[in-house]
């Protein structure tokens, strides 16, 4: 599943290419994602130069004058670009096409949980975005916000900070890695953890991420490339991926178990 440094990877990937220009056509193969395209998006943006993008969490936003449109990958979905007139395979949902023989942005997804959306309004204000924690990088996520809402929870911390209502970003390999690095195990509670730890916590997740995003834009070739394969950076994982292996620490035997559905890997020495 892409998480927030695949989509800013992608993001500042396709961002040159796309600033500046015109959309001359858009071409909606398959409207049913996680939720329908609707029709007015091509009435709406075909003729619309693009400004700028951004990100919130794991969307982003393609902002024109007249309004934005709104791209979630969803767990499968990638956006690249490949020349004019390349055939689609059964995958490739959408084609947002510029001049006649520029490259064409095309979006694959092929579990079609993602989302294509188009608001006239401020983006930040859309149902999906306006109930957002903070950005992980951002000075907004501090050891005395997490503190603050940690305060009573009694839920485990893994599951505290993947929540995005706490903070946007810390999905499920982020949060094993930076629960590792800050020595704190997945089940504590997030209300029965103190401030000192949390803030080390807060460190190794703005840590983790940023290095993460560093390590994505080696590969921002791939993603302007014919290929269609996103160049997501090679991940040099701690913990998650790696159950019953030896930890790069202690080297005690790594432990997986199942939190939320979502896989948890940690170090029964390292991590209490």
């Amino acid at each position: 599943m892409p998480e927030l440094p695949e989509v800013e990877t992608t993001l500042r990937g396709i961002e040159p290419h796309l600033v500046g220009r015109t959309l001359s056509k858009i071409d909606i193969r398959q409207p049913k994602l996680r939720w329908p395209i609707t029709p007015e998006l091509s009435s709406e943006m075909v003729g619309q130069e693009i400004t700028h993008l951004s990100r919130r969490g794991k969307y982003i936003g393609v902002h024109t004058a007249k309004g934005t449109l709104i791209v979630h990958l969803g767990m499968s979905g990638s956006l690249y670009f490949v020349p004019a007139q390349t055939p689609p395979l059964f995958h490739d949902h959408v084609d947002f096409c510029f001049a006649e023989d520029e490259p064409l942005l095309r979006y694959t997804d092929p579990r079609r949980f993602g989302a294509i959306l188009w608001t006239t309004k401020d983006w930040l204000e859309h149902d999906l975005l306006k109930h957002l924690g903070p950005e992980p990088l951002s000075d907004a996520f501090n050891v005395d916000m997490l503190h603050a809402r940690a305060k009573g929870r009694k839920v485990p911390i893994k599951t505290f900070i993947m929540d995005s209502k706490v903070v946007v970003g810390a999905g499920n390999i982020y949060a094993n890695e930076a629960l590792f690095k800050a020595g704190i195990h997945p089940s504590r509670m997030a209300g029965n953890i103190s401030k000192k730890r949390l803030a080390i916590l807060v460190e190794c997740i703005k840590l983790v991420l940023a290095a993460a995003i560093k390590q994505g834009g080696t590969t921002l070739k791939d993603f302007v490339g014919g290929d269609g394969k996103p160049g997501y950076f090679k991940q040099e994982l701690l913990v998650y991926g790696r159950a019953d292996k030896p930890c790069t620490v202690c080297g005690t035997t790594l432990k997986e178990i199942r939190q939320a559905q979502r896989s948890t890997v940690y170090c029964r020495k390292c991590q209490t």
